[in-house]
């Protein structure tokens, strides 16, 4: 009987640690009343912010908030790079925010950080001074790799890039910060680009302005059309 007894003490002792430990959840377990973010943004608002977040922990409670899924849901909006998010007592969430930084525009709707990863900006407005980029999808990093390798060619004859495209068929056609458009072609890329260089800094430097495109593509030499003239066509 004594020992009957002993184990009914026990059970009733659990059963109240449970019914304890329940109320303390659910008493915890409140409705996430406050949103707090931290970071320093250069293109995004707080208050921006605030409105893209705010759908994301609707209805949600403090302890029974999924934390990394709301993370990867935050990931989504595209300005954001990194997010980090804890619980503060009582009832708020903090949300550390790293923005995206946006080094080019890439297919008109879309812009690319810095490792070369499209993200959309919309509804905010392009940054003004960013070089155009365009190209098949999913060849965004090998694009901006190339950029960069061409901004810093160019650079030696004082010009810069202001757009660059990869054509479908692996065609590159780039424009100078002038206006001057440069048919590249799919090869040789390096000797053209040395030819080029070459003429620039014989001739064609002196007429710059007077240049609507430069075709590379052909095997001997470099092809010329001035504002005003008709098109011609090259074979790569």
């Amino acid at each position: 009987m004594k020992k009957r007894n002993a184990w009914l003490g026990v059970i009733l002792l659990a059963l109240l640690l449970g019914a304890g430990g329940r109320a303390l959840w659910l008493w915890l377990d409140r409705p996430i009343e406050r949103v707090s973010i931290r970071g320093e943004w250069e293109y995004v608002s707080a208050d921006y912010l605030r409105t893209q977040l705010a759908p994301l922990v609707h209805n949600a409670t403090w302890l029974s908030a999924d934390l990394g899924e709301i993370r990867d849901r935050a990931l989504s909006i595209g300005w954001l790079h990194e997010v980090r998010i804890s619980r503060e007592w009582p009832n708020a969430l903090v949300f550390e925010l790293v923005e995206q930084l946006p080094v080019a525009r890439w297919n008109d709707d879309f812009l690319l950080n810095t490792e070369g990863k499209p993200f959309a900006f919309a509804p905010l407005e392009v940054p003004q001074g960013l070089p155009d980029l365009g190209g098949p999808v999913g060849s965004s990093e090998e694009v901006l790799i190339y950029y960069r390798r061409l901004t810093t060619h160019f650079a030696t004859l004082a010009l810069g890039l202001s757009q660059l495209r990869l054509e479908p068929r692996g065609a590159w056609r780039l424009q100078l910060d002038n206006g001057t458009w440069v048919m590249l072609g799919r090869r040789q890329h390096d000797i053209r680009l040395a030819r080029l260089s070459a003429s620039w800094q014989r001739e064609l430097g002196r007429q710059g302005d007077q240049i609507r495109y430069i075709d590379l593509r052909y095997p001997n030499g470099v092809a010329v059309a001035w504002h005003g003239q008709s098109d011609f066509d090259a074979d790569d």
